[in-house]
């Protein structure tokens, strides 16, 4: 897995698209590189000063670029996915929602195969608020640069929670939206692995929500790995009804499977100080950190 680190050369994947035009902007205006966009047919134009390429291979080629934004219709993601991929991009990150389950795998297949990573599909991107880099849809003003590592099932509640962490005077090191359906690009696991490895980094902040077994999974890894950085968790989704889909499309409980109850008392005995609200998050995490 990588990291984007400031001035960074960054490609956006149908720049030319209205979501693609507003959050280039965004980026732009957030310090990102936005090197160049790729939209079949629309080579030639530019986006905010930002030329545009057919292809992401001649974007790729001419900005050296490692790392795409994708704001591709879904029917139209598992092709994007593919070119960009083939064409050596080593970080994916892919905001489109109601990608099939089908096209997602075969994007992790091949992601795996070159040795890439995938953030999303279905999911607001990644920012290293000190590095100046944001690659997604984030709103900015809930960020700012600091020593605690934030990733997130739920885009609006990875912006919430930082919001809360910032206004508390706790900055982050990342930010990371996984991403909100039952297939992902990278894993909790990968990641909890990935910001263990910062030494800016001092406290991990989880975000889960009701449906799978990934939190249950990440606390059983974390009981195995023995990490020394405090870890705080947060679930969404306490009163979510049985059997009924909420907002994601892996937010959906069969049974007494993927309650919150049940992420929760994994989570508590691997050791995880676990929120009741949002709001509760930054005082768990100055009581972590002393």
């Amino acid at each position: 897995m990588m990291l984007p680190r400031g001035g960074d050369p960054v490609i956006v994947q149908n720049m030319t698209g209205r979501y693609g035009r507003l959050h280039t902007k965004l980026m732009l205006d957030y310090g990102t590189n936005v090197a160049a966009g790729a939209a079949p047919g629309k080579g030639g134009q530019s986006v905010e000063g930002v030329p545009v390429y057919d292809t992401v291979a001649e974007a790729v080629a001419k900005t050296k670029a490692t790392a795409s934004v994708c704001f591709v219709p879904a029917e139209y993601t598992l092709a994007a996915g593919v070119e960009a991929l083939e064409a050596g991009i080593e970080l994916l990150v892919i905001i489109t929602e109601h990608v099939p389950i089908r096209d997602e795998l075969k994007l992790v297949q091949l992601a795996q195969a070159k040795g890439a990573t995938i953030i999303g599909p279905n999911c607001p991107g990644i920012i290293v608020p000190s590095e100046k880099m944001k690659l997604g849809i984030m709103p900015a003003p809930s960020f700012s640069p600091g020593k605690v590592a934030l990733y997130s099932r739920s885009g609006t509640l990875t912006y919430e929670i930082a919001g809360e962490l910032t206004a508390s005077g706790h900055g982050q090191s990342v930010a990371v939206g996984i991403g909100g359906d039952p297939i992902n690009g990278s894993t909790p696991i990968q990641w909890m692995d990935f910001v263990q490895g910062m030494e800016e980094t001092e406290a991990v902040v989880v975000v889960g929500e009701i449906g799978g077994d990934a939190e249950e999974r990440l606390a059983r890894h974390i009981e195995k790995s023995g990490y020394r950085k405090p870890i705080i968790g947060y679930i969404a989704g306490r009163h979510a009804p049985k059997e009924k889909k909420m907002g994601h499309a892996g937010a959906i409980i069969y049974g007494d499977y993927g309650t919150a109850d049940s992420k929760i008392r994994a989570l508590t005995a691997a050791g995880v100080r676990v929120a009741k609200t949002p709001m509760d998050v930054p005082r768990l995490v100055r009581e972590a950190l002393g």
